[in-house]
């Protein structure tokens, strides 16, 4: 992952902007401290943008160059990121977009114009965007591996409701007997005997030898759904469902198989690359965060602990923080949407996970959704305060203390320390019949 850090700016040789294109890039080029803007245009591959660095560095000598371009990452970064002489900077597609609608009211649209308005942006505004500063080989590593891992749960969760509703159709018996067909043993299943019918022509002893080799249970529960499966009434008899269904099961059962290997082999990596991480185990400490979400926090601090100066900019840069918006007596609080989405779902996650392993993230959590704050609205509240709390202990390389951290409550005198402060009260309540002191 390339991350965007506010650096002192050195003295650029020239401001260039790329317009991104499929098949070719739009660009401008201005010299600095003036001079006439050039413009042409740049196909898409590796050897001519590899040439196009190359003789920009041999025409300014090798000096800085400003490039301003609205990818963050992408095929374009990649090569332009080599050249040691090219400093990239990020335009927000949204910042573009607005500054182009204040110029051009109409909608009027072209590559060329696209390509000027980015390199205005970059002369008048270059104090406004963040130059990239790639983190280190196995951050960005990381944040790509953590990220196709969840694609790939996606996709996988995809197929299941897919095979699922293929089975409904014509075997629903299996989902019965078996739940979701996210499962070893349904796949070998649906290979081996992919329709009820053939599934009862079948013998006992290759049935139950079958169940034996994916430890189903004891040879009680096995006998007895080998006497469920036979007394099982086909949903349909009609050969063409059969036959269209059954191909569609196999073919969903092998996308299934190829997810749960690829699926497999990125945790792998992900776990080896936490292992030998320098901040593995201060994101450890986290109370809920497990072998999913360590790995995502982790990339999404990085380890460029002058990424960002405050808790706040990795609460607004991440979208938890909301928007206020203010006008006159008019005040509104909105959901933030400019923001990278996965970022934003692995706060929103962890904190979803804290409430169940963390005592005050549990009573702040209740506490909102007693004022009659929304499921998701209470869990982004809480990220909001996790991120400042996590930020600190990254900041100061520390692992979380708990015990430490409602210390400073009490001492500030917040609503959650004064919970935490009261001792606890002590009352009867019946457990199964019985009565049984309880602290409250």
């Amino acid at each position: 992952m390339s991350t965007c850090l506010r650096t002192p700016a050195p003295e650029f040789a020239a401001l260039v902007a790329l317009d991104w294109g499929d098949r070719k890039h739009c660009w401008a080029l201005r010299p600095v401290p003036e001079g006439a803007v050039e413009s042409g245009e740049l196909e898409n591959t590796p050897e001519a943008i590899a040439l196009w660095a190359a003789q920009l560095e041999q025409r300014f000598g090798g000096r800085p160059i400003a490039v301003a371009l609205e990818q963050q990452q992408g095929a374009v970064v990649y090569m332009l990121s080599r050249h040691a002489h090219l400093v990239l900077f990020a335009v927000p597609s949204s910042m573009s977009a607005a500054y182009r609608k204040a110029f051009c009211p109409a909608g009027a649209k072209n590559d060329p114009g696209d390509t000027a308005l980015l390199l205005d942006l970059l002369l008048c505004h270059r104090q406004r965007l963040r130059c990239y500063q790639p983190d280190t080989t196995d951050t960005r590593l990381l944040q790509m591996l953590v990220e196709e891992r969840r694609q790939s749960v996606e996709q996988k969760t995809g197929v299941v409701q897919r095979l699922t509703d293929c089975l409904k159709q014509y075997f629903p018996q299996l989902l019965r007997w078996f739940g979701s067909p996210d499962r070893l043993l349904v796949a070998d299943l649906l290979d081996q005997w992919p329709t009820l019918q053939q599934l009862q022509s079948t013998n006992p002893a290759p049935l139950a030898r079958f169940f034996r080799q994916h430890h189903f249970g004891n040879e009680e529960r096995i006998h007895q759904q080998i006497q469920d499966m036979y007394t099982a009434v086909a949903a349909t008899t009609d050969a063409a469902v059969l036959e269209a269904r059954t191909l569609r099961a196999r073919a969903l059962v092998r996308l299934l198989r190829t997810l749960w290997l690829t699926i497999a082999e990125l945790e792998a990596r992900i776990q080896q690359l936490v292992a030998q991480h320098p901040d593995a185990a201060l994101f450890a400490s986290l109370p809920g965060a497990g072998a999913a979400t360590v790995p995502r926090l982790i990339a999404a601090f990085g380890t460029q602990r002058d990424r960002f100066d405050t808790a706040y900019q990795l609460q607004c840069f991440s979208g938890i923080a909301p928007v206020l918006k203010a006008s006159g007596k008019t005040r509104t609080v909105q959901f933030r949407l400019a923001c990278p989405k996965f970022l934003r779902q692995t706060f929103h996650e962890f904190a979803g996970q804290s409430v169940r392993y963390c005592a005050w993230a549990k009573a702040f959590y209740e506490y909102q959704r007693t004022r009659g704050v929304p499921h998701h609205t209470a869990i982004r509240a809480l990220a909001y305060k996790w991120i400042r709390i996590i930020f600190r202990c990254w900041k100061d390389r520390q692992p979380y203390d708990e015990a430490r951290y409602l210390a400073s409550l009490r001492r500030r005198g917040a609503l959650l320390g004064a919970v935490f402060a009261r001792p606890p009260e002590i009352k009867w309540k019946s457990v199964a019949g019985f009565q049984k002191l309880s602290e409250i």
